[in-house]
């Protein structure tokens, strides 16, 4: 398989927190809403190829964001990890004009943010699974 991070590659690459709760359930739900999906290829943070993809923005065992690696290895985080995915999602196309309007992406920054910080408080842990 090619590398996710070359240019020219067919896949984007999404790192998640594979032992947060929240991280790994949403991941799960992407996988659900979009099955057919064959762009995207989902890893966690804490595996050997995220650590070799993210070079120097890798930093331990705990990120403090996703991340998305596009097709020509530019690095997208934190809530812009997630923005170029809405509109292959149901009701995604919607969700994704939503943020267009004023205000409503500083707010989705400020709260992905928040809920980031305190994601292993409000939500927990779980172990973290090997593919």
């Amino acid at each position: 398989m090619a590398e996710p991070s070359s240019p020219g590659s067919p896949q984007c690459l999404l790192i998640y927190d594979g032992r947060c709760r929240m991280c790994v359930t949403a991941k799960n739900g992407l996988e659900r809403l979009s099955p057919e999906r064959e762009d995207v290829r989902m890893i966690p943070y804490q595996s050997e190829e995220a650590q070799r993809v993210l070079g120097p923005r890798y930093h331990g065992d705990r990120p403090e964001v996703a991340f998305l690696v596009d097709r020509d290895g530019t690095i997208a985080s934190g809530l812009d990890a997630f923005l170029p995915l809405l509109p292959g999602l149901k009701g995604g196309r919607l969700l994704s004009r939503l943020f267009t309007l004023p205000l409503v992406k500083p707010l989705g920054y400020w709260l992905y943010r928040l809920v980031a910080q305190h994601r292993y408080k409000l939500f927990g842990e779980v172990p973290l699974q090997r593919h």
